[in-house]
């Protein structure tokens, strides 16, 4: 029996950032739910199925999901979708949202800050399926 040779598509990355709206704040000190993340997860998944297979793919599960750090309205945050797995038809992907970005409502009603390191915010593994 030989080893297969490792499919070239794992490791390949997709990074997007988004601007946190206020009109997302859904809990009070302008906190965001997870779910809001979760839909940026989906969006990264999607950019990276079309790379991999030239499809948008669908999402089947969340294997695990981690809400590290609260996600508050006027964060910037950078969403990477990495494959990890590739199978038949099933693609195996490990998620990770970062703030990178900050309001600070304390100076002024607008001023914001970059964060000198990004604060990992929430993590997942998921799995898509891409057509047979």
């Amino acid at each position: 029996m030989t080893d297969q040779p490792a499919d070239p598509r794992v490791g390949l990355s997709v990074t997007h950032r988004r601007y946190v709206p206020y009109a997302h704040a859904h809990y009070g000190g302008n906190l965001v739910d997870g779910a809001y993340v979760l839909g940026l997860f989906g969006d990264v998944a999607t950019e990276l199925c079309i790379r991999t297979d030239a499809d948008e793919g669908l999402f089947a599960s969340y294997d695990d999901v981690q809400f590290r750090a609260p996600v508050q309205a006027g964060d910037v945050l950078e969403v990477t979708a990495t494959l990890t797995r590739v199978g038949r038809r099933s693609r195996g992907m490990a998620f990770e949202a970062r703030v990178v970005c900050r309001a600070r409502p304390d100076r002024s009603p607008s001023a914001a800050e970059v964060l000198a390191e990004p604060v990992v915010c929430t993590t997942a593994a998921g799995t898509v399926v891409a057509p047979g």
